[in-house]
């Protein structure tokens, strides 16, 4: 790779402090929704989104914003901000569609959940259950690993995702069981169950269990249980070697070099993060999930909505993981869920409260700074106490 600094598909990392929640592999800290990132008093509301936005973009940041926040009555609100080509100068379309990187686990974890539902998949068995003998490797026994700590971050499976950053960029294809491979090569981080620490790894083995107690392809299970269930118009996980968007879309970018200099990055090769972070979608389409998600019955049962909201401590004081998904307090103190995710070119932070309201906003560019990543928790944050 030419970059100086290393692309991320996910946006969560595993070191954690009171003020950067880790939720990523590899070097970038995560910042949490804290009074330092968040709305001035009296700067709530459609007026003070749209100034997020704005702030969002521009020199030292990125070229373009996408947002979209959806009420308790289900209406939803779309915003844009900046520049969505560079090379031709052309306009943010409104709510186009975007890559999403880890937001994609919450997905992932609801068509898991939906599986235990139906009685397909129990939450306690081992990984070895339903892939048997696959998981082997330094430290590493899927006889060991439950289902549950696949999904909640505490299996101590090593993570793969810095071997596969230039394969991403290069457009190289990897298949799931190419990249558990190269995983494999690194020792366990832990013993399973004893501590919290984020690895894409989890998913991709989530993934291939959702495969195998199917028979289908995880992108039609996604699209049958989630996307088409509720409505989402303009989501989808990429075909196998897919490298453009579907749809209208601002292009994306990744800061190059010491100079920040910006390289265009739209098209890649995301099979490397298939179930951790490959899907496309939109803004609307975001809060559309995220808000239905916390709806009893709309996506998941009252007992596994509950499986989904029972949290372990990261290690930063007031941030929990559950299934798929995270808590914390917004600075109006109210209780939100949210996953962020950053993949070459977007970095996107989705959320929902307990009554509906949900937020989502994008920035062109993968989150691989502190600066950005409080420009886009703090504009949620706003959007939500509004």
């Amino acid at each position: 790779m030419n970059s100086t600094t290393p692309l991320r598909f996910s946006t969560l990392r595993r070191r954690t402090t009171r003020t950067a929640v880790a939720v990523a592999i590899g070097a970038l800290a995560v910042g949490t929704l804290a009074p330092s990132a968040v709305a001035a008093p009296g700067a709530a509301g459609p007026d003070a989104l749209q100034q997020r936005l704005n702030a969002m973009v521009g020199p030292g940041h990125a070229p373009g914003a996408l947002a979209a926040v959806r009420d308790r009555a289900g209406h939803t609100r779309t915003s844009a901000a900046g520049v969505g080509d560079l090379a031709t100068g052309a306009k943010v379309p409104r709510d186009g569609q975007v890559r999403i990187g880890s937001v994609t686990k919450t997905f992932v974890s609801v068509v898991v959940l939906q599986l235990v539902g139906e009685g397909r998949i129990r939450l306690d068995d081992p990984v070895e259950t339903y892939l048997p003998g696959l998981l082997r490797g330094q430290g590493v026994d899927g006889r060991h690993i439950t289902v549950r700590q696949l999904l909640q971050h505490t299996s101590g499976l090593p993570d793969y995702e810095d071997d596969v950053t230039p394969d991403i960029l290069q457009r190289h294809y990897l298949s799931p069981r190419d990249t558990l491979d190269i995983a494999l090569r690194h020792d366990a981080a832990f013993a399973p169950g004893t501590r919290w620490g984020y690895s894409n790894t989890n998913y991709l083995v989530a993934g291939m269990i959702v495969e195998k107690v199917t028979g289908r392809p995880l992108a039609e299970e996604l699209d049958k249980r989630v996307i088409k269930r509720i409505g989402l118009r303009h989501t989808y996980l990429p075909a196998s070697a897919e490298t453009t968007l579907r749809g209208p879309h601002p292009d994306g970018y990744h800061k190059d070099g010491p100079d920040g200099s910006l390289r265009d990055v739209t098209e890649i090769d995301p099979s490397a993060a298939w179930a951790a972070g490959a899907m496309v979608s939109t803004s609307s389409d975001l809060t559309r999930f995220f808000s239905e998600l916390m709806q009893e019955g709309r996506l998941l049962s009252g007992p596994e909505l509950a499986q989904l909201r029972t949290t372990v401590p990261t290690g930063a004081p007031g941030y929990d993981y559950g299934l798929g998904i995270m808590r914390s307090q917004l600075s109006c103190h109210r209780t939100v869920w949210w996953h962020n995710g950053s993949i070459p070119g977007y970095g996107t932070w989705s959320a929902t409260t307990d009554d509906g309201r949900a937020a989502s906003v994008t920035m062109t560019v993968d989150l691989t700074s502190q600066a950005d990543l409080q420009l886009a928790e703090g504009a949620v944050d706003a959007a939500l106490c509004g």
